[in-house]
């Protein structure tokens, strides 16, 4: 497992596909419990997240969980094999939180580095949704080259449009990311173009944040 760096971040209302799925949690977010909370992840899949390379930490005050890869770049061009070009990660985890609280994600930021070639292009996108509950939209970033710079993009879901964890229920939460990299009309037989999260230091750091409420 990787050590896990902490970012703020924001998820945007274009993520949602529909409105809160719980009646009543509309009113302004509560403080966050005191108490410990545990994550367990129950499987990670995907050509950006090889075996023993992600992870999961929650913050000291409960206010966030960070994901970490450490192999999460999309490349095409000179070194690259016919599939590096899309990477993607599924994660499934179960999020245990104090008896009486329920938890919606409310914000999330990526970041990392993109080394694009003129002609050039790049992507980065996410969803995420609990288990039982339809799938969101993905919200999908583009980049395009020449580019040779750390990015950031970040997005915010409003308190209405919140997917919150139904109360007194275990429901696993799915998180969906994907990069992408396509050579454009820059020659792959004389370039390189690439995109990853947190290159500069190996990982890819992801924060998705809480919002906390009292359930019935």
């Amino acid at each position: 497992m990787y050590i896990f760096c902490a970012m703020l971040g924001v998820f945007a209302s274009a993520l949602i596909a529909g409105p809160a799925s719980a009646v009543g949690y509309l009113d302004l977010p509560v403080p966050p419990p005191t108490d410990r909370i545990v994550i367990d992840v129950v499987t990670v899949n995907g050509s950006g997240c090889p075996a023993g390379t992600a992870a999961v930490a929650v913050s000291p005050d409960n206010t966030a969980f960070t994901v970490t890869y450490s192999q999460y770049t999309a490349l095409v061009g000179i070194g690259a094999t016919s599939t590096d070009w899309r990477k993607n990660c599924q994660l499934n985890i179960v999020v245990h939180v104090p008896s009486g609280f329920t938890y919606a994600i409310s914000k999330v930021d990526y970041r990392g580095f993109a080394s694009l070639e003129a002609g050039a292009t790049a992507l980065q996108k996410a969803n995420y949704y609990f288990q039982g509950q339809s799938q969101t939209a993905f919200v999908t970033h583009n980049y395009a080259g020449p580019l040779g710079d750390d990015w950031q993009n970040s997005d915010e879901i409003p308190i209405a449009s919140m997917v919150w964890s139904p109360c007194g229920a275990l429901r696993n939460l799915n998180i969906n990311t994907e990069l992408r990299v396509a050579a454009g009309t820059s020659d792959p037989k004389k370039t390189t173009s690439f995109i990853s999260m947190d290159s500069t230091d190996g990982a890819l750091n992801t924060i998705y944040h809480f919002a906390w409420q009292n359930c019935p």
